[in-house]
């Protein structure tokens, strides 16, 4: 079973999405895809277990509104170091509030 991770596409330089992988199954592949919240879409496999949150507005979501959704789930919440990449990211790009924020 693969663990939590996140990872972050760019474009020019600029963090344009990321996707948080939830632990899954190996070969565990997205059936059908449900917006949660704004900027959040969460993929669920066939037998319905969500396997992922695409973060389609990265500067949008803060960590109490990803807690919220993986909560909902029944996944366990994210700690602000768990998603500090994205927050970086967005820094270092010339975002002004670094996007994940508590």
């Amino acid at each position: 079973m693969r663990q939590p991770y996140l990872e972050v596409t760019y474009r020019h330089g600029r963090p344009i999405a990321a996707y948080y992988y939830l632990a899954r199954q190996l070969g565990q592949k997205v059936h059908r895809s449900q917006r949660a919240d704004y900027g959040i879409v969460v993929d669920f496999s066939a037998d319905g277990t969500p396997i992922g949150l695409e973060l389609t507005a990265p500067g949008a979501i803060t960590v109490d509104k990803l807690n919220a959704v993986l909560v909902g789930l029944g996944q366990a919440p994210v700690a602000p170091a768990d998603v500090a990449p994205l927050a970086a990211a967005w820094l270092t790009s010339g975002q002004a509030d670094g996007g994940i924020a508590s």
